[in-house]
């Protein structure tokens, strides 16, 4: 064999195993669409207040003990002007345990439960002078701590524009995607500080369109769907590139439980963007990045623009819970008895 064609393989070679642990694939990408689905078609959840009904909502998470949060927008496509509490706590059965926040948020969006059972939710609303801000409340309703200017948005270190979600890492670090408008993550001190922020609009390494969801696994990596790149980005808590997964779809919501297991929800592959992936929820390993099952949106239009939940979570038994924006619900997916 000739030296030049060594070499040639060599490098093909190292590109394969550089593509594969950059993808979390192994060396054959996986066929998108083509993983079993273990679950019954989402029902109904939560029994709301006599009178009360859902509105748009994309905020879902589960906390330490089971319970499904989650804050819609009033019963409405906004808080605007109504009395209901958006942030919701039931406990697995669905019955209604608390809720609060009316008369705080504009247009809740993102919602997260820490390891001290504090509830963070970012609002990306903008009336009355109102919106723009991140709310971390205790689990009875109290108002903690504000990020950002009420009404006010910006690039700054002190302001969001439409921050879509937020996470906390295990040290206490604060993390922001903002996200509709500004295409940049934002860190903060556990006491609120500001500490960095990284990101421009772009589809480079780093680089984001929407960056719409957050969430850690086991090892402080921090996963950000970059919802209109059609990725999953991986960092480290200073904001170094570590992976870029596409195997997940177009991810509008990101849940990761304590093994490391990550459920996806994509609300907006269809043929004209990310044509290969169907609309529905995946789960997998966030270890390794392979995809094991694929829960279709059943009835939604496929050419539509969306559909389906964009908020997505997960309880210790694997049961997920679907939070739908145009479909103003919250769904809950249980796996099939054999």
């Amino acid at each position: 064999m000739s030296s030049a064609r060594f070499h040639r393989r060599a490098f093909l070679a190292s590109a394969v195993v550089i593509l594969s642990v950059a993808t979390g694939w192994g060396q054959t990408p996986p066929t998108p669409n083509s993983q079993p689905n273990p679950y019954e078609g989402g029902a109904k959840f939560g029994q709301l207040p006599s009178g009360r009904i859902w509105g748009n909502n994309s905020a879902v998470d589960v906390d330490g003990q089971g319970h499904v949060w989650t804050a819609d927008k009033c019963g409405a496509a906004l808080c605007t002007d109504r009395t209901e509490d958006p942030i919701m706590e039931f406990d697995a059965s669905g019955k209604l345990l608390r809720s609060f926040g009316s008369g705080l948020l504009i247009s809740p969006h993102g919602i997260h439960v820490d390891r001290d059972g504090n509830v963070w939710v970012t609002d990306n609303g903008d009336v009355n002078g109102k919106g723009q801000q991140v709310f971390k409340f205790s689990r009875d309703g109290k108002l903690l701590m504000t990020l950002g200017k009420a009404g006010v948005k910006g690039t700054d270190s002190e302001t969001f524009d439409q921050p879509t979600d937020v996470a906390v890492a295990p040290n206490g670090d604060v993390f922001v995607s903002d996200g509709h408008v500004n295409a940049r993550i934002v860190k903060f001190s556990k006491d609120g500080k500001f500490i960095k922020a990284w990101g421009k609009k772009g589809t480079g390494p780093g680089e984001f369109d929407l960056p719409h969801a957050l969430a850690f696994d086991s090892r402080g990596r921090l996963f950000v769907g970059d919802r209109s790149n059609s990725r999953i980005q991986i960092f480290d808590q200073e904001g170094t590139f570590l992976a870029e997964w596409r195997q997940f779809g177009r991810p509008s919501g990101i849940f990761i439980d304590r093994n490391d297991t990550i459920y996806v929800a994509d609300s907006e592959s269809n043929a004209n963007r990310n044509p290969d992936y169907k609309r529905g929820l995946r789960v997998g390993s966030a270890k390794d990045g392979s995809v094991s099952v694929f829960v279709p949106i059943v009835g939604a239009d496929p050419n539509s623009a969306a559909g389906g939940p964009e908020g997505i979570a997960a309880g210790p038994d694997g049961t997920i819970y679907g939070a739908e924006t145009g479909g103003r619900d919250l769904k809950v997916y249980t796996r099939r008895r054999n």
